[in-house]
């Protein structure tokens, strides 16, 4: 009995483990069916265009948190356009690219449409690092292709036209347009269209302003679209300037008569002020020479009061006499006489002694 029921046990465990196991069987094989089932599409797709991604690449794109259907499709459009892995387009790079937070697409549509130009030389790397520096690989690639026109200056930028003085003092208003192609060696670390704008516009500025008189400028415009070409002012930016035209060039101001009007009346004005400074100056003496005589004219008084001081202690002393004194009256009678005569007055009539 024990060993029959011990026997029964083991088998009972055995259909246990038998269940079990088809259970596990069953799970997997659903799983298997559901995974087969989301890539068969994408992986029907690949096989058909020859892309070379395997259903164990596929799955193992959803581990590596990659959106597969991108990097399918991607691969692709690279093959259908005759792009080979000689370029690097495996899909482990395309991966790579994806999770770096590359447009994957992108840059595939840039090297297809490089590709088809056939007269720009752009490989992967190049598209990628473009990409991932934040700029729009497949607007370079078409700038490239097709030249773009900048306006100069920028539209928005609240100026509608560069403003530039020659020689003679005119103004001359110019509008300027800038054919631009992209350069995609240089679009990693190279400037943008705002230096371009800048530096066109310098240029033109210096070369208006190098011109003797304006109606050279006015005559021949194309001038200044050469001298500001043989600068090479694309130097170290993300373009190629095709050509620099003049849109439209218009007659200001004068600036140097306005400038010399300015500079005339500013020297009017330096001349009133130093003039006033001299009158001040002059003014200042008088009064000063005024405040002297007045002066001379108390220290004379002050020295008159002494004379009857001088002439009582004369007299005291015995120095002077009264007929002394009446002699000297006279004197002074007859001076002031002389005085009255010379000054051609005959108001007052000096008292005899």
């Amino acid at each position: 009995m024990p060993f029959l029921l011990a026997q029964k046990i083991d088998d009972n465990l055995g259909y246990v483990l038998a269940a079990v196991g088809a259970l596990f069987a069953l799970v997997f094989i659903l799983i298997l069916f559901a995974i087969f089932a989301s890539y068969f599409s994408l992986w029907i797709q690949s096989v058909l265009t020859g892309a070379g991604i395997t259903i164990l690449d596929l799955i193992g794109m959803t581990f590596r948190k990659v959106n597969a259907r991108v990097i399918v499709k991607s691969k692709i459009m690279a093959v259908q356009a005759g792009l080979n892995e000689d370029q690097g387009l495996t899909s482990k790079a395309l991966e790579a690219h994806f999770l770096a937070g590359g447009n994957v697409p992108l840059v595939i549509r840039s090297l297809i449409a490089a590709s088809k130009a056939k007269i720009i030389k752009l490989s992967f790397r190049e598209a990628t690092a473009i990409d991932l520096a934040g700029r729009n690989v497949l607007e370079a690639v078409q700038t490239s292709v097709y030249p773009k026109v900048i306006d100069c200056p920028a539209r928005g930028s609240g100026k509608d036209t560069l403003d530039a003085v020659a020689a003679n003092g005119i103004m001359l208003k110019v509008k300027a347009r800038v054919t631009v192609r992209a350069n995609l060696q240089r679009v990693i670390g190279g400037a943008g269209e705002e230096t371009i704008i800048a530096r066109v516009g310098q240029g033109i500025v210096s070369a208006i302003g190098s011109a003797e008189d304006h109606m050279a400028v006015l005559e021949n415009p194309d001038r200044i679209s050469k001298e500001v070409l043989a600068r090479h002012l694309d130097a170290n930016t993300a373009f190629e300037i095709v050509s620099i035209d003049i849109a439209d060039i218009d007659v200001g101001e004068n600036v140097g008569a306005r400038l010399r009007a300015d500079q005339a009346e500013a020297d009017t004005r330096v001349a009133r002020a130093r003039a006033e400074i001299r009158r001040a100056m002059a003014v200042a003496h008088e009064q000063e020479n005024v405040a002297l005589i007045e002066n001379a004219r108390a220290k004379l008084v002050e020295a008159e009061s002494e004379i009857p001081r001088a002439m009582a202690e004369a007299f005291g002393t015995g120095m002077l006499g009264v007929l002394d004194y009446y002699k000297l009256r006279n004197l002074q009678a007859d001076t002031d006489m002389r005085k009255m005569f010379a000054s051609g007055s005959s108001s007052a009539t000096p008292k005899p002694a």
